[in-house]
């Protein structure tokens, strides 16, 4: 039996129709719920980028996030932002030892950065350049920067990104040019040369629909049709008043046309598995890291503060050969360290080294399979816990708490601190628990201004 892992940067599970929504159209993903196991209450337990990936490529837990620093030339300063630990394995090399042929075909181009090492375990890997700030292009871009910026953007981290984005982007023309296009079209490739494989591993890891929000302007105008404001593509993380209603709106369906674009792409991907007879022997896992913030709370961006529903609710569908487990919905809490025990145990391999991650085997055979009481996360200096009662939200001193009753309180707009301390307790200590130990505290780091680097 064969494994392709398919991984969508900062895709909503409410942005999705299988997950319930109403007007963002993924019929290929839909299509796939309809023959997987469709896990309900996924969760990270880490964010952003890549300290999840650390979590999905390894099985253990990079929460609480210890032995952080800030690496030399990599401008983003989030604790568990480093490289997978030497003396911890991969999944990737777990399989490459049983004889899988492994390959990695991304447009993460954090993973490849200089001292980060994804690639471990892959015979194959591809990187396709150019998306948000990757080093691909150093003129700058040939456009009108204020078509894309608003007042209150300017000199802010919004207008960097865009001046790198838009310099890498200026060439494209066609569908297929775009980098999501670019990585399924490599995916679609790997499983057309490597048919012959008898057992294979295979990553597809796209960065969409992560900012800047640019797809082709015939997906935009499935979500916002005539629009003739300025074209903000690209948020500035914190509070959205400084966006007109409009422009959330547009902000909104632009990035709705990046979930179509993905969805689109992997459609052609599992075409390509079914016509190289690869289906009815392979494991089909559709997964994100985590989710966006689009107005909701009154936050755009990834806030650490704001760990709601739009952040930390993310997809996860786990296809198997045979319709095994086809159309059923688990509601079991699952993590992203799940997934490599998981793999292994579809398999029947077992791990050299113990894995934080339960294996959800039982669950896809239809067997009983209690998961965990509740989950936690933590994202920067904030933490989050929820069980089947409530939702707790609080810096990873104890301070800033924020407690939502998940019955009467779905959206978590009512903080309820005060009324039940002692949930409030109850979700603390599991976040104690689970960290092992205190939460390390990285203010002197995260106060340092990137680039200062001989400091520290």
């Amino acid at each position: 039996m064969n494994v392709i892992v398919i991984i969508s940067d900062t895709l909503r599970a409410d942005h999705l129709g299988c997950y319930g929504n109403p007007w963002i159209r993924t019929p290929n993903i839909d299509h796939l719920a309809t023959e997987s196991i469709l896990f309900t209450c996924a969760y990270p337990e880490v964010l952003p980028t890549i300290p999840v990936r650390r979590t999905l490529h390894t099985g253990r837990r990079t929460f609480p996030c210890r032995e952080w620093f800030p690496r030399k030339g990599d401008t983003v300063r989030v604790p568990g932002w480093q490289p997978i630990p030497e003396e911890q394995v991969t999944l990737a090399e777990i399989l490459q030892h049983e004889g899988y042929r492994t390959a990695l075909i991304s447009d993460v181009f954090h993973m490849f950065k200089p001292s980060m090492n994804f690639h471990r375990g892959f015979d194959e890997w591809r990187w396709i350049r150019g998306q948000e700030r990757d080093r691909y292009r150093s003129a700058p871009p040939a456009v009108d920067l204020d078509r894309y910026l608003s007042p209150a953007m300017r000199g802010s981290r919004a207008e960097v990104i865009l001046r790198e984005h838009l310099a890498n982007a200026q060439d494209r023309r066609r569908e297929e040019d775009w980098p999501a296009a670019q990585v399924f079209r490599e995916g679609m490739r790997w499983l057309e040369e490597n048919r012959d494989a008898e057992r294979f591993f295979l990553v597809v890891d796209a960065f969409d629909p992560h900012e800047p929000w640019d797809p082709p302007q015939w997906y935009r105008d499935l979500y916002y049709p005539g629009y003739t404001g300025r074209e903000l593509i690209m948020p500035m993380y914190g509070e959205a008043d400084y966006l007109s209603p409009d422009e959330l709106r547009y902000m909104r369906a632009c990035y709705a046309g990046e979930v179509t674009m993905v969805d689109r792409w992997l459609g052609r991907l599992m075409d390509t598995l079914r016509d190289v007879g690869r289906l009815e022997d392979t494991v089909v896992i559709f997964i994100s890291d985590h989710g966006h913030q689009l107005g909701e709370h009154g936050l755009v961006g990834k806030v650490p503060r704001g760990l709601y529903p739009e952040l930390v609710h993310v997809p996860f569908l786990l296809r198997c050969p045979e319709g095994l487990g086809a159309g059923r919905r688990v509601d079991e809490f699952v993590q992203h360290h799940d997934l490599p025990p998981t793999i292994l145990g579809l398999l029947g391999v077992r791990p050299p080294l113990p894995m934080d991650g339960i294996d959800l085997t039982p669950l896809v055979r239809g067997e009983d399979l209690h998961t965990r009481d509740y989950v936690t996360c933590i994202f920067r200096d904030y933490v989050w816990a929820m069980d089947r009662e409530f939702a707790l939200i609080a810096q990873r001193d104890g301070s800033d708490v924020q407690l939502f009753d998940l019955a009467r309180d779905p959206e978590q707009c009512e903080n309820v601190a005060d009324l039940h301390r002692d949930a409030v307790g109850r979700l603390w200590e599991g976040i104690m628990a689970d960290a092992k130990g205190e939460i390390p505290d990285y203010a002197h780091l995260l106060s340092q201004r990137p680039g200062a680097w001989y400091q520290i």
